[in-house]
């Protein structure tokens, strides 16, 4: 429940309330998640070279009883044990002596930290999770200390400590964040929270997503504003409701002097929420532009898109549509596609996508989003064989290589639509994807599928998609050009 709050508030008030038929069927890749992660923890367990008590064959009461007696016979390692005090209950994967009580841990299929890393930190749904472990431990007087562990995808153990402060500004610890979570998790099962549904990147992944559209469109939520977000959306909820109500305000209401009566949100800002909002639901709205943009000019452009699967750390396709001459029937689909999911065949794809790319040039590449930059750069580092940093530096040179998201989009352009995913845009624009799932997640469940069977069917969709994506990218670009520059407040 605290790992779903940190995601996400409402999905915790709709699993305890909300009817189960209003439930979507079980998304394919979410599942694929809860398979490798049960995968990757009974691999870490079977490797283990230290003896450990196994509770996992048992349940309930039972496993909760057996969990006490392990922890008073002072066995080293506990696994699959239960605890709960004061109305608290967990299932940590692992339970360690240390000292004079026990430290909790969790078998992660993911990466311990996030972030950058010369600045990563704990991650906050872990640490709510581990937060509730040992806050039981502590009040059942068998903790060791205030602070666990995770034995992550990497093989790293990372240490959450929970008392050594982590904020810049504030100081903020992780137990402040756990405490936090608790007592919002407690306030919503007790019925003295309410929560309302905001729209956001988890929530296409979300058992309740089509429940909650239904309700965010019935309502008009402020989140359907691309880039408001809940955090906003609450503080502005008591002068506006609704996407309609603020279309219809004059923003000058809003301003006190220099800054806005809504706090973090400055004049800028609201203004440019504002303009969403009335291109949202205007009968007649079209895109528009902010200010100018300047596109590269080259008689042959590349359209780039890349498939990574983050459970096995493979870039495992390499996709361009190449274009000619601003004629689309000149258009071509090359790709560099992985044998397998051994290393050699990820650099032999890697290689043979930068010889893709360099016997095209001169040549403009649009691709969307910085995730292809740092993958490559990423690539780069486990391979150095095949190419040196100052190559892709060079290939990822803005005078040639656009990346359309956060260059073009974000920066200058405005669309009548919820989010400026490239599946939104295009589809806005009239294209169509052959799939009629297609999804970045979608494309990694179909990518295990292909990895166990070999079928080239499933290798074909994978194939299709990316191309897919690749055109959807092309569709954005010619779309630019025909976009007017509007300035700001005059929309």
């Amino acid at each position: 429940m605290l790992y779903d709050l940190v995601g996400c508030p409402h999905r915790v008030t709709m699993d305890l309330f909300a009817e189960p038929a209003q439930r979507d069927e079980p998304n394919a890749f979410v599942e694929l998640l809860w398979e490798r992660g049960s995968l990757y923890e009974r691999e870490v367990i079977a490797g283990l070279k230290t003896p450990f008590t196994d509770l996992s064959p048992f349940a309930a009461e039972e496993k909760e009883r057996l969990t006490l007696e392990a922890m008073g016979r002072g066995d080293a390692l506990i696994y699959g044990g239960r605890i709960q005090a004061d109305g608290l209950l967990g299932d940590p994967d692992l339970l360690r002596k240390e000292g004079a009580g026990y430290i909790a841990g969790d078998i992660k299929s993911g990466a311990g930290e996030e972030g950058p890393e010369d600045d990563s930190k704990p991650k906050i749904r872990y640490a709510v999770q581990l937060g509730l472990y040992t806050d039981i431990l502590e009040r059942k007087g068998l903790s060791g200390a205030r602070r666990a562990f995770v034995w992550d995808i990497h093989g790293d153990e990372v240490s959450y400590d929970f008392q050594e402060p982590y904020g810049k500004r504030d100081q903020r610890t992780l137990w402040d964040d756990y405490q936090e979570a608790l007592a919002e998790a407690e306030a919503i099962v007790a019925g003295r929270q309410q929560t309302l549904p905001a729209y956001g990147a988890v929530c296409k992944l979300c058992h309740w997503y089509s429940a909650c559209v239904k309700s965010l469109k019935e309502a008009g939520d402020l989140t359907m504003i691309p880039e408001l977000g809940r955090s906003r959306r609450d503080t502005m909820y008591g002068a506006v409701r609704s996407v309609a109500q603020f279309a219809a305000a004059d923003p000058a209401t809003f301003l006190a002097g220099k800054k806005t009566v809504f706090p973090g949100i400055g004049p800028d800002t609201l203004q440019k929420f504002h303009d969403r909002a009335k291109l949202l639901t205007a009968d007649d709205a079209r895109p528009f532009l902010r200010s100018p943009i300047h596109l590269p000019d080259f008689e042959r452009e590349l359209f780039f898109d890349i498939e990574v699967d983050p459970m096995r750390d493979v870039c495992y396709l390499h996709g361009f549509v190449d274009r000619r001459g601003r004629v689309n029937g000149s258009e071509q689909f090359v790709f560099a596609f992985v044998d397998d999911i051994a290393p050699e065949s990820e650099r032999q794809a890697f290689a043979r996508a930068l010889d893709l790319i360099r016997e095209r040039q001169p040549c403009a590449i649009y691709y969307y989003s910085k995730y292809e930059r740092t993958i490559y750069r990423k690539l780069q580092q486990k391979y150095p064989d095949v190419c040196s940093a100052q190559d892709i530096e060079d290939l990822f040179d803005p005078a040639h290589a656009i990346d359309l998201y956060n260059d073009v989009v974000k920066k200058a352009t405005e669309w009548p639509t919820w989010d400026f995913s490239i599946k939104t845009l295009a589809k806005y624009l009239g294209f169509s994807w052959r799939d009629t799932h297609p999804s970045g997640a979608a494309s990694i469940e179909w990518f295990h599928r292909w990895v166990a069977t070999g079928d080239p069917a499933i290798r074909q969709r994978v194939l299709d998609y990316n191309e897919d994506d690749c055109r959807a990218t092309r569709v954005l670009r010619d779309a630019l050009d025909d976009l007017t520059v509007i300035p700001p407040g005059a929309a």
